[in-house]
């Protein structure tokens, strides 16, 4: 005889305690991978007051909750991006090309230290880190070199860069110049979110204001010249790495997101002139439920804050489109291979939450930059994603689950509290200037790593199911000789190029930088006169000063 959702529910509990007196140990929380209690069960009666709308709605549709595209995977998978780059800029298009031959479908572009730093590769600050972390880019003649065969107009370019990222990008431009490619056939991202880079990761060169300033000049110029590009990839990524939880996670990435439009309508902008292409840059952790969550949250709210707060009335303009990491700082140096499998967990997260581009991280790179072969098995994690595990046959599969939908209404609570917290505080600038942003992550961080040391959070290999370790993998190494090399190269530039152009165009950026001028158009043209990225970079120092980190206490 069929009972009632009370009587099912009753008889559930008596069950359940039953059992439990037998099993006693499994009476403790139960919590997601950002420390929330999670319940036993999840019914209907956990999904009758969500907050975010009264029902799924579809996707493609405003909020875009379940997708931005109302075909998501049925109409095209993911950009499948796998993040590379190493030595010189030799080396470094054999592995692109190496990756696209393997069916990598767009490139993502790892600059080493001194390139993120504004410096070029002979500035004693650059001696020991020249191609450690990624490849070193001192002109346009690497810039040639690193993109040799490969027809810019075919592929789309991700380049994670910051502080400097107007003066990569302008290279980028002048690549494709001398391939007859024109810039508005250009399709790619570069990061350019210096907002994180006071938050949580470090490669920041100029104070605040000005390094705002020359975000908003590369959103006007691109805008106008190069329309598919997207201008910035507002990152999370690096903040969840630093030790936030998944709502900080978003709540931060953001808020940042509110500064770059804001600062952008302050200097003069349509806000639909710019909104369709910003993008964002997310992590994917091991808590595969949280993390969809997560993404669907973030759609829900970025599309609310555009449209309510901005009054932005072009749908491209709500749509929070994003790459997806799955995170280094889950990766042991312990039994690496075990890497494999979490990379895999954390590449369902990121497709059955929605992303628009991946990069799954290799087994070894808690040890070294990855292998050939370590690579290889990351693009393939994603091939086997996408085509053998079914998840890509529907839309949003996940949706309408309890626990889901509540993981999410609950995720946005928690998300738009900080965000209005921020606010109040006078936006994310302010809350960075007065550590608000700094403290959570670090208390953040620190309960994390409490409760591994604890063991109330098993790390498989860490600290429950050690294994003596045997063989190592082979690891990468870089030629201790790429910076003498690099040197070289770069004296050799120099000798040849047209020193007096050079000045003049040095120059004129020193000028523009002292006026309302947008900047770009004279770093292009600086760009293709052979300056370095130092000499450009020197000259935007002299003008706008050096960021100096505060200490919080």
């Amino acid at each position: 005889m069929p009972r009632s959702f009370d009587e099912q529910k009753e008889l559930f509990e008596k069950s359940v305690e039953k059992t439990l007196s037998r099993f006693p140990e499994r009476k403790k929380k139960f919590l997601t991978g950002s420390d929330k209690e999670v319940n036993r069960l999840y019914t209907k009666e956990d999904t009758e007051n969500i907050s975010y709308e009264e029902s799924l709605g579809f996707p493609g549709v405003y909020p875009y909750t379940r997708g931005v595209q109302p075909t998501m995977y049925r109409g095209r998978l993911w950009t499948m991006r796998q993040y590379a780059g190493f030595g010189n800029a030799q080396e470094s298009n054999e592995r692109y090309k190496f990756l696209l031959q393997k069916g990598q479908t767009g490139l993502s572009i790892a600059f080493d230290l001194p390139t993120q730093m504004g410096y070029d590769s002979d500035h004693p600050m650059s001696e020991g880190e020249v191609g450690k972390v990624g490849v070193a880019i001192d002109s346009l003649a690497d810039m040639e070199v690193l993109f040799n065969g490969i027809p810019l107009d075919k592929v789309s370019t991700s380049m994670t860069i910051n502080a400097p990222a107007a003066v990569l990008l302008a290279m980028y431009i002048a690549v494709a110049e001398k391939q007859g490619v024109s810039a508005d056939q250009l399709r790619g991202t570069i990061q350019n979110d210096i907002l994180k880079e006071y938050i949580a990761r470090g490669t920041y060169i100029f104070p605040p204001k000005p390094s705002m300033r020359l975000i908003t000049d590369t959103f006007e110029f691109c805008s106008k010249e190069v329309p598919n590009w997207n201008t910035i990839s507002i990152s999370g990524y690096h903040i969840r790495e630093a030790g936030s939880t998944a709502a900080q996670e978003i709540a931060f990435t953001l808020a940042d997101g509110i500064a770059y439009v804001k600062a952008a309508i302050e200097s003069g902008m349509n806000v639909d002139d710019f909104a369709p292409r910003l993008s964002f840059f997310f992590n994917a952790h091991n808590d595969l439920l949280e993390e969809v969550a997560k993404f669907r949250a973030a759609r829900f709210l970025w599309a609310q804050i555009m449209k309510e707060k901005f009054g932005a009335s072009n749908p491209k303009s709500l749509m929070l489109r994003f790459h997806t990491q799955t995170a280094g700082c889950t990766l042991t140096a312990q039994q690496p291979d075990n890497n494999i499998v979490r990379v895999a967990i954390q590449t369902l997260a990121a497709v059955l939450g929605g992303t628009q581009s991946l990069h799954t991280n290799s087994r070894d790179e808690a040890l070294a930059l990855p292998t050939e072969d370590s690579v290889q098995i990351a693009l393939r994690t994603q091939q086997i994603v996408a085509h053998e595990s079914g998840v890509t046959n529907t839309i949003d599969p996940l949706a309408g689950s309890y626990y889901v939908e509540s993981l999410t209404s609950d995720m946005i609570k928690e998300a738009e509290k900080m965000i209005d917290e921020i606010e109040k505080m006078g936006g994310m600038v302010s809350a960075i200037e007065k550590g608000y942003v700094q403290q959570h992550i670090q208390n953040s961080a620190y309960d994390y790593q409490r409760s591994i040391e604890k063991k109330e959070r098993i790390v498989v290999g860490v600290n429950e199911f050690i294994a003596e370790e045997k063989t190592r993998p082979e690891l990468l190494k870089v030629n201790p000789v790429i910076g003498e090399n690099q040197c070289k190269k770069l004296k050799l530039v120099k000798s040849e190029r047209d020193n007096n152009t050079v000045q003049t165009r040095l120059e004129a950026i020193r000028k523009a930088a002292n006026s309302n001028d947008n900047m770009m158009p004279h770093i292009l043209d600086a760009v293709k006169a052979y300056a370095t990225l130092g000499e450009i970079c020197g000259v935007l120092r002299e003008e706008f000063g050096e960021y100096k980190e505060s200490v919080i206490l």
